[in-house]
């Protein structure tokens, strides 16, 4: 599209000479992701294939050609907020397309540097190259390009708004600024308004009245967008011009130290070497692009992060909440990110009043109760269609009315989902001020599952809370009802029993709701079993006691549901907390090889869970080796240059997998006992530095040549320490803030600490 953002650049420029991909002095910089050739996924409803940078709000996306680049511009607080998809979800803001028609063939190079957080480009053909060096400010709501090339050439810029979907949108100029903006406002059923302007400034050479620029021999320009928002400020729209219009080549050095420091101190926070350069790249790239797509004090991300390059995007890019929103955090807590997660429990808090509303008019009880999806400000995203005729185009069924219109997809455990990542949080830290914030949510589950816990023949069951999203589709005609009817669903069973145990701790922590605990404990102790039966000569897990019309359903082994349920987030099962049922699931695991024909399908991951399905093999200890063949063998199935993993369901949950499963390998705590390399080869070297801990604890270790070198311990909230002896049959040395302190010994010992105390251990 052609707006008063387009403007002609003639430049004369000398090469700009690549650094280095990042200095040693951060891990991280030995990695980067190269792209060779242009992105073909660019518009997508789904994962994008071009280079990506980010600081947590703003997303940005290199797309086109060497003569068309296109930086799409994502915001994660920019959302049509409309209760159904497609149409409603968070929305596309716009982009700058930089025509360059002397590059029409050229060589196309770019590449993410992950330790500086930047897009770096090359692009030749003939005696012409052009470089580009573009990031995302991380402390400003800023994108900053920076263009050079070897020789004159023209180029062309254009800044626009995406059109369409009942948005306004305008554009204009102010003296050398060129803005546009896009709005969602009073159209019908539309739940809040939303609004962005991005203004463009250009640094570095004079526009002549024809709008060409001339620039001289090594000299470089700057194309500056300030992006605001509704939810950014008042003044969205006047904020972004203004602020442009004041931009200066100090300004941009300013805001390349903040950027720079940023993620330094990022970097700086936990480190892991495991001597295998292939999956350090995808765990550093992993941790890249989710720190590019969350931040503290924005937005949460939804299914894409903010890296959106259309409005309509799969499932409305909403919060998903049968795991797709909860994951994507799942790694932050071990990988001590914990502010990454500071945005999670923000959508949440917010929809509790409506959850309310909806426990009490569909189930008539108190508590809380969510669909399946939703948005920020307390935005339902998963309306059924609004009509009959829509319904069934989309359904197979007119009926549109399902659940007064929502789709809860037969499952009741949406809002409890999340109290996995809440505890998660809580164990990690013991923050009193965070567990006050989620107590009231985590009370409301507590509430509602009290009443839906039906007490039969002295154990409680659970009646129509399904494993699997039970729905009217294409595939079954419409025909759904008869898929209903699960007792006992193993996720089920695993999250309540999580909640209620947390509800304990979380209870006597804050010294709340005492009174109460005595029924929690209750609950635990007299919640069914999880389903079991003989398979094969062994016994093997059920997705659920009972099917519909009280079928009794094959046991299928551990699959990527109930690991949801039982390992994570649930934490309820492991080899702490019944090593007799961990052998049972450990079997499980041991067999998915047999439903495979090659590697890369192992852990049934290539639809969705490979953030759960590859942690939660080495949660029950599965072999260390085979994981890492495994989780190799799936990163090269269908890879993106860009190092960002796909699968064909949700999109940044992926970001969690390579993280997490290589943390668990290195470092465990989940059962309360902390295990130093618990699930890895003794013969590969490995180190880690900081990763953190349930109780609290940053913990840094190191292997080499088969022996643990050293285990350091910093105590934040001085709590007592329970640890699997990393030397077994060894006694070990505690010292203590530089001072030698008591011997432990045995399999596994317990020591008290102080906060903020420095422990160190040794072999004697």
């Amino acid at each position: 599209m052609k707006l008063p953002g387009g403007i002609v650049l003639t430049c004369f420029f000398a090469a700009f000479a690549f650094l280095p991909a990042g200095g040693q002095d951060i891990y991280a910089g030995r990695y980067k992701a190269v792209l060779t050739s242009a992105p073909r996924m660019v518009p997508t409803p789904k994962t994008p294939d071009g280079a990506l940078a980010g600081n947590g709000d703003i997303g940005l996306t290199l797309s086109g050609t060497p003569d068309k680049l296109t930086f799409y511009i994502g915001k994660n607080d920019f959302w049509r907020a409309y209760p159904v998809y497609p149409g409603g979800g968070i929305a596309h803001p716009g982009g700058l397309t930089i025509f360059i028609n002397d590059l029409k063939g050229a060589s196309y190079y770019a590449e993410e540097v992950l330790d500086k957080a930047v897009i770096r480009g090359k692009f030749n053909k003939d005696k012409l190259q052009v470089t580009l060096n573009a990031w995302v400010a991380a402390t400003r709501n800023m994108v900053v390009a920076e263009f050079t090339a070897s020789q004159s050439c023209e180029i062309k810029l254009n800044l626009w708004s995406r059109q369409g979907n009942t948005s306004v949108n305008d554009s204009g100029s102010h003296n050398d600024i060129y803005w546009v903006t896009r709005s969602f406002e009073n159209t019908p059923l539309l739940e809040w308004p939303c609004r962005i302007a991005m203004a463009m400034k250009i640094i570095g050479g004079t526009i002549s009245t024809d709008r060409s620029i001339k620039l001289l021999r090594n000299q470089k320009i700057t194309v500056v967008l300030m992006v605001y928002t509704s939810f950014d400020k008042k003044n969205w729209k006047e904020a972004a011009i203004d602020e442009a219009a004041v931009l200066t080549n100090d300004t941009i050095e300013k805001a390349r130290l903040e950027h720079g420091n940023w993620w330094r101190q990022f970097w700086s926070r936990s480190n892991v070497q495991i001597g295998d350069p292939f999956l350090e790249k995808y765990y550093y790239a992993s941790q890249y692009l989710f720190a590019s797509a969350t931040r503290a004090g924005k937005f949460a991300p939804g299914l894409w992060g903010s890296f959106v390059t259309r409005d309509s995007t799969a499932w409305g890019g909403d919060y998903h909440l049968n795991y797709n929103y909860q994951a994507p955090y799942w790694a932050s807590y071990s990988s001590n990110h914990i502010d990454l997660a500071d945005n999670f429990d923000q959508p949440l808090l917010d929809y509790m009043e409506k959850g309310e509303k909806h426990a009490r008019s569909l189930l008539a009880i108190n508590g809380i109760y969510y669909p399946v999806g939703i948005g920020p400000h307390a935005l339902v995203t998963t309306r059924w269609p609004l009509t009959p005729d829509e319904m069934e185009a989309r359904y197979a069924t007119r009926e549109n009315t399902i659940d007064s219109g929502y789709k809860f997809l037969g499952q009741k455990i949406n809002a409890v989902f999340s109290v996995g990542n809440m505890l998660m949080r809580f164990y990690s830290t013991y923050d009193e001020y965070y567990l006050r914030k989620v107590y009231p949510y985590m009370l409301e589950c507590a509430n509602f599952w009290e009443e839906y816990l039906k007490f039969e023949d002295g154990r409680y069951v659970i009646y129509m809370d399904h494993f699997n999203e039970i729905m009217p589709n294409l595939r079954n005609k419409g025909v759904w009802r008869d898929k209903l009817g699960d007792f006992n669903s193993t996720l089920s069973l695993g999250l309540v029993k999580m909640l209620f145990k947390g509800m304990i701790d979380a209870a006597g922590f804050l010294k709340m709701d005492t009174n109460r605990v005595e029924k929690w404990q209750h609950i635990v102790t007299h919640l069914s079993k999880f389903p079991v039966a003989a398979l094969n000569g062994r016994l093997s897990l059920k997705n659920m006691e009972r099917g519909p019309q009280n079928t009794e359903p094959l046991p299928v082994g551990l699959n990527r549901v109930a690991i949801h349920g039982l390992i994570l987030p649930g934490g309820v099962a492991g080899p702490k907390t019944d090593s007799g049922f961990n052998k049972i699931l450990l079997g499980d695991v041991q067999h998915w090889k047999d439903k495979i024909k090659n590697d890369g399908e192992w852990g049934n991951t290539l639809g969705n869970g490979i953030e759960t399905s590859f942690p939660g093999a080495v949660r029950v200890g599965y072999d260390a080796d085979s994981i890492i063949k495994y989780l190799t063998a799936r990163l090269k199935v269908e890879p993106l240059p860009n190092l960002y993993i796909v699968q064909s369901g949700g999109g940044i949950e992926t970001l969690a997998a390579v993280p997490l499963t290589i943390n668990e390998m290195l470092l465990q705590s989940y059962e309360g006992v902390i295990r130093i390399f618990p699930d890895w080869n003794h013969n590969r070297d490995a180190a880690f530095t900081a990763l953190r801990a349930y109780g609290a604890f940053v913990i840094s270790s190191s292997i080499k040549k088969g022996t643990i070198e050293y285990v350091k311990l910093l105590s934040e909230k001085g709590r007592p320490c329970i640890m699997e002896n990393p030397w077994p049959g060894k006694k070990v040395q505690l010292v203590r803030d530089d001072k030698k302190a008591e011997i432990a010994e045995g399999d596994t010992f317990r020591f008290q600490t102080k906060e903020n105390e420095t422990i160190e251990l040794s072999v004697i």
